[in-house]
């Protein structure tokens, strides 16, 4: 590889089967990346090594689809994935989703799970989620699609690995409501429920925290806008960090009772003083503000 020519960036796609690796390769080959499925985890290297050989004025994206199919051969990619890291610009996306989900889904196509042997569909899915937990825990992006369709999935990839200019690091703050449940692909949690809750204010209960009604009630707070200083400032070390680290995307996720008030706000809020430290591109994301 010359000197002046960078790797290219490697994105290595994998997760449970049944959560959706297909959609999201569709979704990155779109992108402009170049697309591997069902790749050995050995055959990385030499997938990388053959493309710096082409040479030309920039080497490509590529996104290379790895998992169980590979049977045995998927136990060795913690460590190539490691040995790779260096000198490169690699990340592990993990797609995740619920276990009924799961089995939902492969009921829908009638296909039996490639685990599951003389087993059920459960019994696969089990067996799969003690081989991959190793590379769960260490993946650099976790997507939960249990509650995305492949519209929605595809949207979020997109979302995640197109462009990003020169951020180094892109955080997507998280409104949710706790009463739907605590998200499970996400890096930070804060809990804004020690404010008051605007929902029992009748001339506020049907408004969002996107309007100013709403914002401006959760603001003037005591302990609202002290707490939005502190933990914007408290975040800044941890991106920074992130950015050293290489660790190119997290999710903070901000939650009250509904997710459509006091979250909401603060996300908002948040978002605007974290989007000012240097290479760090923010997104706002609101899961349940349209939950009725």
């Amino acid at each position: 590889m010359a000197a002046d020519q960078p790797a290219g960036e490697v994105l290595i796609v994998t997760g449970m089967s049944g959560a959706g690796r297909s959609t999201a390769a569709d979704a990155l080959e779109d992108l402009g990346w170049y697309v591997v499925d069902n790749l050995p985890p050995q055959m990385l290297r030499p997938l990388l090594e053959l493309t710096e050989l082409a040479g030309g004025e920039a080497l490509p994206k590529i996104a290379a689809v790895v998992d169980v199919r590979g049977r045995d051969l998927f136990r060795e990619l913690p460590a190539i994935t490691s040995a790779l890291r260096a000198g490169r610009q690699l990340r592990v996306v993990f797609l995740d989703a619920s276990d009924e989900v799961l089995v939902r889904r492969f009921e829908s196509v009638r296909r039996p799970h490639p685990l599951q042997g003389d087993g059920t569909i459960l019994d696969g899915i089990r067996t799969e989620r003690e081989r991959v937990a190793v590379i769960r825990e260490a993946a650099d992006v976790i997507v939960d699609t249990s509650n995305m369709n492949i519209h929605q999935l595809a949207t979020h990839i997109v979302d995640l690995f197109s462009d990003e200019g020169d951020a180094a690091h892109t955080l997507t703050v998280m409104s949710f409501g706790f009463k739907y449940g605590l998200p499970t692909d996400v890096d930070l949690v804060a809990d804004m429920r020690f404010l008051p809750n605007p929902f029992w204010i009748p001339e506020l209960k049907g408004h969002t925290g996107e309007e100013a009604p709403v914002r401006d009630y959760v603001l003037a707070q005591p302990g609202a806008q002290e707490f939005i200083d502190a933990y914007a400032l408290a975040l800044r070390p941890v991106l920074e960090g992130y950015q050293r680290e290489n660790k190119r995307h997290s999710v903070l996720a901000i939650g009250c009772t509904g997710g459509k008030h006091r979250s909401v706000v603060t996300s908002i809020a948040l978002a605007e003083k974290l989007a000012q430290l240097p290479g760090v591109r923010v997104r706002v994301k609101h899961r349940d503000l349209g939950r009725e």
